[in-house]
C-alpha cells in the first residue's frame, strides 16, 4: 500500500473524529463553527506539511537514483571505450 494514502487516510481520520467530537459537544453555534474552522486549517496544514515532506523525500530518491544512473553510465562509457581500444590494438 501507498504510504502518502496511509498518511492521507490517517489524517482524514483524525480530522474526521475531531470534527465529530466538536459537533457532539455542548457549545453554541457560533463557538462549534469556530472549532470547526480552527481544526479544519490545523489539519490542512498537517496534511500540506505532510505532503511537503512527501514531495522532499520522493526529490531525494529521485536524485540518488539519478546519480547512481550517471554513475552507472560513466562506468558502461569507460568500459566501452576499453573493448574499444583492445579491439583496435588486437587488429
Amino acid at each position: 500500500m501507498d504510504t502518502g494514502k496511509v498518511v492521507v487516510g490517517v489524517l482524514a481520520g483524525v480530522a474526521a473524529g475531531a470534527l465529530i467530537g466538536i459537533l457532539f459537544a455542548p457549545d453554541k453555534g457560533s463557538e462549534t463553527r469556530r472549532k470547526i474552522s480552527k481544526k479544519g486549517t490545523e489539519s490542512l496544514d498537517e496534511i500540506k506539511n505532510k505532503f511537503d515532506d512527501m514531495l522532499c523525500s520522493i526529490s531525494n530518491m529521485f536524485e540518488k537514483t539519478k546519480d547512481e544512473a550517471m554513475k552507472m553510465a560513466e562506468k558502461a562509457k569507460n568500459k566501452t571505450e576499453e573493448f574499444s581500444k583492445e579491439v583496435k590494438n588486437a587488429m
